[in-house]
């Protein structure tokens, strides 16, 4: 198993903030995270408007959502995750955290990793996979209102078994990891289940029985971040 502990954040940005936003994220805020000797990895993901528009739409509390982060935590996790969040205080006194007043996270939390698979033509093991290069994900987060029911164990069977597998069969997916929540933005454990896909081809088509027992908070894909090529959001691209 690659890590016990991840954090994921969904954030929403001011329509003419996304270059301020990016650039303070991916040149201050994430170095800073991927040098803690506790975080095992990171990375963060961007839903286009064209990402938006080919999924379905998502609960009204996510509609917003144009980015996805994600923290992989090393063993001691809960020692690297209180390190993690002291730095994100230390940052705020120093004030570089610019970004609060214009930004929202309708969704953010620790999640336990369930599973790691990864598609045999990459070559490499399911703990390598968030760490080979990716043209992005796609993204389902799930919410299970009885996560220990007869539905929903029935239904991580057909994940594991049926699903994934299938998933995998793409020569556009290199690997997927599937996690349940710890405690996310009011829920509770297991109350959310988020499957990721990571995207080496063409986007994901949507296949049938994607739901679950549950609802479907958000499904998506959302493509990687090139490092100043932050465009997708400015008013006349294209």
């Amino acid at each position: 198993m690659l890590a016990k502990k991840v954090f994921f954040s969904f954030t929403e940005v001011d329509a003419v903030r996304h270059q301020e936003y990016n650039a303070w994220h991916q040149l201050d805020h994430m170095p800073e995270n991927l040098a803690l000797p506790g975080v095992l990895h990171g990375q963060r993901w961007v839903r286009t408007p064209e990402c938006a528009e080919a999924g379905p739409p998502p609960a009204e509390f996510l509609g917003g959502v144009h980015y996805a982060t994600m923290y992989w935590f090393r063993d001691p996790v809960e020692e690297s995750f209180r390190e993690w969040k002291a730095l994100g205080e230390r940052t705020y006194q120093l004030g570089r955290r610019q970004e609060l007043p214009y930004t929202r996270r309708p969704l953010m939390g620790t999640f336990t990793p369930v599973k790691g698979y990864a598609n045999p033509r990459v070559r490499v093991s399911a703990d390598v996979v968030p760490f080979r290069p990716n043209r992005g994900i796609r993204l389902r987060v799930l919410h299970l209102a009885e996560p220990r029911s007869a539905q929903a164990h029935e239904f991580y069977a057909w994940q594991d078994q049926v699903h994934i597998p299938e998933l995998l069969a793409s020569d556009g997916v290199a690997g997927v990891w599937t996690f349940s929540s710890e405690q996310a933005g009011g829920y509770g454990p297991g109350e959310l289940r988020v499957l990721v896909a990571f995207l080496d081809g063409e986007p994901l088509a949507e296949t049938e029985r994607e739901t679950g027992p549950g609802e479907v908070l958000l499904s998506s894909e959302f493509r990687s971040i090139t490092p100043w090529e932050w465009d997708w959001f400015d008013a006349g691209r294209g």
